[in-house]
């Protein structure tokens, strides 16, 4: 399949290996690609086997290395296995972005569902804490890694109808405070990404079906665009790059100008 995506080896992350949940689609996929261009042995996670295989073979077909394992981040059992079956293949883990997630729909906090807010919360937060509570103490004995974990601009900031979702996402932000202070001095950075609104697949087909949603999206973003798949990758692989080897427990956003407002 014809993609933009050649791989050029070596570069930053030569001989490394890192680790994507959500590989499958959207910004999970752009990392893994980002990462596989500059040099990274890649783990391809998610729960959606074919989003993920494929993104597997754009990153083999170009000339890159990677690995598909299936997992569930909101189950401990899946999450250990998928440590385990990264260590097994490649026998360490230098850079994880915990980027699987959920999204939730629009309602008012009386109106939203207990499953629903327990589904959220399970995979946006329970699921980092998950991935967390496994990659760190192979870093630990490496001496050395680099964890980003999947925040968002509502991690920093509320709107309406939101409520499961800023949460789970407020509580990563906290979540990646914490995890930094605990392992500052044991090499291991950790750090979020808080994108606004991204041209994800979910986002395209919101704006295919209904031509308003697009102009109230941008209507948000000072810079009057939305953001790229791309672009949060950016973010992603220099925070897990020697590049940003200062930067520990930051929520970095990457939104136009939005949260400034």
């Amino acid at each position: 399949m014809p993609h933009k995506w050649g791989i050029k080896m070596p570069d930053r992350f030569e001989n490394k290996v890192a680790l994507v949940t959500g590989a499958g689609s959207g910004i999970g996929r752009a990392s893994a690609l980002a990462f596989a261009t500059e040099g990274a042995k890649v783990i391809v996670s998610d729960t959606v086997v074919e989003g993920a295989e494929e993104t597997v073979s754009i990153i083999r077909k170009a000339g890159g290395e990677a690995l598909f394992v299936k997992a569930d981040v909101s189950k401990a059992s899946e999450v250990q296995t998928m440590l385990e079956k990264t260590v097994e293949s490649y026998g360490r883990l230098d850079c994880a972005y915990n980027n699987a997630g959920v999204a939730a729909s629009p309602h008012l906090i009386p109106d939203t569902t207990e499953e629903e807010w327990d589904r959220v919360i399970s995979v946006n937060l329970k699921g980092v804490w998950l991935c967390m509570k496994y990659e760190i103490p192979q870093m630990l004995k490496q001496g050395k890694g680099a964890i980003v974990n999947a925040s968002s601009m509502l991690g920093l900031i509320g709107l309406e109808r939101r409520s499961a979702y800023a949460a789970s996402k407020h509580g990563v932000v906290g979540l990646t405070k914490v995890a930094a202070l605990e392992y500052a001095n044991a090499g291991i950075r950790v750090n979020a990404v808080c994108p606004a609104v991204v041209r994800t697949p979910l986002v395209e087909s919101i704006i295919a079906s209904d031509p308003e949603a697009e102009p109230q999206l941008m209507s948000m973003i000072p810079m009057g665009r939305l953001g790229t798949l791309e672009e949060i990758a950016e973010v992603v692989m220099w925070l897990c790059s020697d590049a940003s080897s200062f930067v520990t427990g930051h929520a970095m956003l990457v939104d136009g100008g939005a949260v400034a407002k």
